[in-house]
Order: C-alpha cells, then structure tokens, then sequence
C-alpha cells in the first residue's frame, strides 16, 4: 500500500470523525431553546433576561461546532501530514 494514500485516507476520517463535534452543539442549543420557552412560559415578565442568556449560551456552543469545522477543512484542504512522507 502507498503511504501516501494511506495518510490522505486517514485525513479524510479525521475530519468525518472532527465533524461530529457538530452533533454536541446541535443537541445542545435546541435543549437550551426548550428549556428557555418554559422559563418564559413560567415567568413571561423575565423574557428578555432569559431570552439574552439563552442567546450567549447559544453562542459559546456553536463556537464549539465552528472550531470542528475549521479543523476538518485544514486537514482536508492543507494535508499537513503529507509533507511528511
């Protein structure tokens, strides 16, 4: 087998497997989103606060989603690996 094919097909899944990241942040934002409905249901006159909360939490969780998908388009598109053969 090639070493060089070998390298750049465990590239690909390194990043297949860096894009589950995406899952993480997915689950977590629409859980964030229920529970922030019900908060709002319970308590309508703080909507505003949990509405603001829910949105920076929101945002710290897709930065995590974002970083996954920065590193599986570095490691697809620069193959840094394959330098090394």
């Amino acid at each position: 087998m090639d070493g060089r094919a070998f390298v750049l097909g465990m590239e690909v899944v390194g990043a297949g497997l860096a894009l589950i990241a995406g899952i993480g942040p997915g689950i977590g934002q629409g859980f964030c989103g229920g529970k922030a409905v019900e908060a709002i249901g319970r308590q309508p006159e703080a909507g505003g606060v949990i509405t603001r909360t829910m949105l920076i939490g929101d945002a710290v969780a897709e930065s995590t989603g974002i970083y996954a998908l920065v590193f599986a388009l570095i490691v697809m598109f620069t193959n840094p690996f394959a330098s090394k053969l």
